[in-house]
Parts: C-alpha cells; sequence; structure tokens
C-alpha cells in the first residue's frame, strides 16, 4: 500500500535548532546507531554553525526538518564524508528524527528533497553509510532508488556499515 508522504519542510539550522537537535536526539533509541546518546549541547551548536557555513559555500548541508506545524524533529541533507575510512570525498546524505515521528514518512519525504536539491547544487552522486543493523534507515535508501555498494567495518566500534550509492 502506498500512502502520501506528510508535508515536511526543510531549512538552514538556526542558533536555537541546536537546542532543538540536543532535546531530540536526547533519545537512546533515535540514538541508537549513533553511540546511545546525545552529544553535549556544544557539539549541536558547532554542528549547526558549519551546517550554515556549508550552505552557503555548496549549496547544500544538513538542513532541519520542521513538520506541519513548523515544529523542528530532526535533520536531513548532504554533506562530505567527514572521515578517514570509508567513501572519502563523497557527498553523503543522511537523516536523524525524533522518536514520536517514526514510520510516517517524515525521512522519505525530507530525503527526496535533499535528492532534488543536491542534484540542483551540481552533485551527480551520493552516498548514504547505514549501519548493517539500521532496518528503518536501509528501508529509506530502497525508497530512494539506493543499492547496497560496499561494506566496511567502523574502526572504532567494529561494527558494519553498508554503503548504499545513487547517481543522480
Amino acid at each position: 500500500m502506498n500512502r502520501a508522504l506528510p508535508d515536511v519542510r526543510l531549512r538552514v539550522p538556526t542558533d536555537e535548532d541546536a537546542f532543538a537537535w540536543h532535546r531530540i536526539f536526547d533519545d537512546p533509541d533515535v540514538m541508537e546507531f549513533h553511540g546511545g546518546r546525545s552529544a553535549e549541547l556544544s557539539v549541536y551548536e558547532e554542528l549547526t554553525a558549519r551546517q550554515r557555513r556549508h550552505d552557503a559555500e555548496r549549496g547544500f548541508c544538513l538542513w532541519t526538518m520542521l513538520d506541519e506545524e513548523g515544529r523542528a524533529i530532526g535533520f536531513t541533507g548532504a554533506q562530505p564524508w567527514p572521515r578517514e575510512w570509508g567513501p572519502t570525498g563523497e557527498i553523503e546524505i543522511g537523516w536523524r528524527l525524533a522518536r514520536d515521528y517514526w514510520g510516517k514518512g517524515y525521512v522519505t519525504a525530507a530525503a527526496l528533497q535533499t535528492l532534488e536539491r543536491v542534484r540542483a547544487a551540481g552533485v551527480d552522486s551520493v552516498v548514504a553509510m547505514v549501519d548493517a543493523r539500521n532496518e528503518r534507515s536501509i528501508a529509506v535508501t530502497r525508497r530512494l532508488g539506493m543499492e547496497l555498494a560496499e561494506k566496511y567495518t567502523r574502526p572504532v566500534s567494529q561494527q558494519v556499515g553498508h554503503c548504499y550509492r545513487l547517481t543522480l
């Protein structure tokens, strides 16, 4: 059964979004595949500032996702893969969503907008790095038409990560 995707808006993160992201990600379920807990507020303050620079310089970033009523519910977007292992030099799309919004199509709707925006910015392909145990995110990559291209073992956690690719 195909259902209509929710109306989700993306905006360049504001200073206030650092607080929203910190609150949203202070949930063990949300952070299950991202270290298990939220980072300190200062990390989100730096991250939102960096995303504003990315958007100004590249035309894309990790945008704040807003629901139909304008509430911050997470982020989605794209940025260069930041680590020395994995798809170095490639543009990664990603997402993180408040628990109350899971299973309703918000990430798929926002990720589709992300793909449109990065394509408009001149990006010709993207990757998504997903923990091999994260079935919900793997399902999103499938809905986006991405294909499993490689597997990596993360250096610190030794967890297996999947690299999904999509030519735009």
